[in-house]
């Protein structure tokens, strides 16, 4: 039987936060910078004077107070207002003129957190992205930066099967990880999905107060004709705000998690977004195991990379490891980059226009094994 396993970092489905829009990348690393220091200030347990004037200020620069449908904040404080003087601020004046006044002194003194703000995506964009699902055409595909179980649900529904008029998938799965941008782990299949083991709440050996995982590292297991296959989603820690170590530790307990589900079933993968080149301490880290990237395969003669232009090893970021037992039965490797936007020596599908109407900055990786 031949199966076509698949990834793909969606970079969300019908939502997407305004911020990851923006053209500028600097303006884009500005707003993300200033919400990690957003989140990272509204956790202390007590709010010092300069601290107040920083959550305010970063507050007033992006609207975090507006609730504007046409015109949605980047950044948005979602609170809980019970009762009189209970929120985390309170505003004065209007429009240019907005000031905040942080009326909390600390973490437990209002409840709510911080968000970025999100805006539906452009139908294009949402078409793009189910022409490089449909045109992959996976048997199992594990979905990257995906809103939420019920986003998958209505992808199969109304893109998939409804706009496009191709086949849906019958099998959808996805926990909540721990990021606060809602950007998931989840799968697609086309044979039953019969377990998932999720690891949310593994934490970092060198921070037992703090859990691993930035998003998951779910264990979906999937039945093949009988037969069990597991495969290991991921979604390492970004470059952003960029800590190796803490990917590396990522990488080394997905290591341990391989190790033991391959004492289960002798068919485990590992497969996402590592958010590290084939160079790097990471990959290297799961390597040791024996797990080999498809991308490494003879049958595979595209490009280099799988993120942005995909022109060097430096862009390769996505991934489908295989154990030894399924290296022999590979048939045939393939990357699918025409949802991009026209980098050098690639060609676009012809409805993908700019940048703003990719489907992703990721191209879509898969392997056909023979099981």
């Amino acid at each position: 039987m031949s199966v076509r396993i698949a990834t793909f970092n969606m970079e969300n489905v019908f939502r997407r936060p305004t911020a990851f829009r923006l053209a500028d990348t600097a303006k884009r690393e500005e707003v993300l910078g200033d919400f990690a220091k957003l989140v990272t200030l509204l956790d202390l347990p007590v709010y010092q004077e300069g601290d107040k004037k920083e959550i305010a200020r970063i507050i007033e620069k992006h609207r975090a107070y507006a609730i504007d449908p046409q015109d949605p904040p980047p950044i948005y404080v979602n609170q809980s207002r019970p009762g009189k003087g209970s929120g985390l601020f309170r505003t004065s004046g209007t429009g240019k003129n907005t000031k905040v006044e942080v009326t909390a002194d600390g973490r437990t003194g209002w409840a709510g957190w911080a968000e970025l703000g999100q805006d539906d995506l452009d139908l294009d964009v949402v078409r793009n992205t189910g022409r490089v699902v449909s045109e992959v055409d996976a048997d199992i595909l594990l979905t990257v930066e995906v809103e939420d179980r019920l986003t998958l649900e209505r992808f199969n529904t109304q893109v998939l099967a409804g706009a496009l008029g191709r086949r849906p998938y019958p099998y959808n799965l996805l926990i909540d990880g721990n990021d606060p941008r809602g950007i998931d782990i989840g799968i697609l299949s086309r044979h039953p999905i019969t377990s998932v083991r999720t690891h949310l709440f593994d934490t970092d050996p060198e921070h037992p107060d703090e859990r691993l995982f930035s998003r998951d590292c779910p264990e979906f297991e999937i039945r093949l004709d009988g037969s069990p296959l597991v495969v290991l989603g991921n979604h390492l820690k970004s470059k952003f705000n960029d800590d190796p170590e803490l990917r590396l530790a990522q990488a080394r307990r997905v290591a341990e998690i391989y190790r033991a589900a391959s004492e289960r079933t002798p068919h485990v993968l590992v497969a996402g977004d590592l958010n590290d080149d084939p160079t790097s301490a990471a990959a290297e880290e799961l390597r040791d195991t024996g797990l080999r990237d498809v991308m490494s395969h003879p049958s595979y003669h595209g490009e280099p990379g799988t993120h942005g232009d995909c022109r060097s090893e430096r862009d390769k970021i996505d991934y489908v490891l295989l154990p030894p037992s399924l290296w022999p039965q590979v048939q045939h490797v393939g990357l699918e980059t025409r949802g991009l936007f026209a980098p050098p020596g690639i060609k676009s599908f012809d409805t993908v226009t700019s940048k703003t109407d990719a489907a992703s900055d990721h191209a879509a990786l898969y392997v056909d094994l023979d099981l």
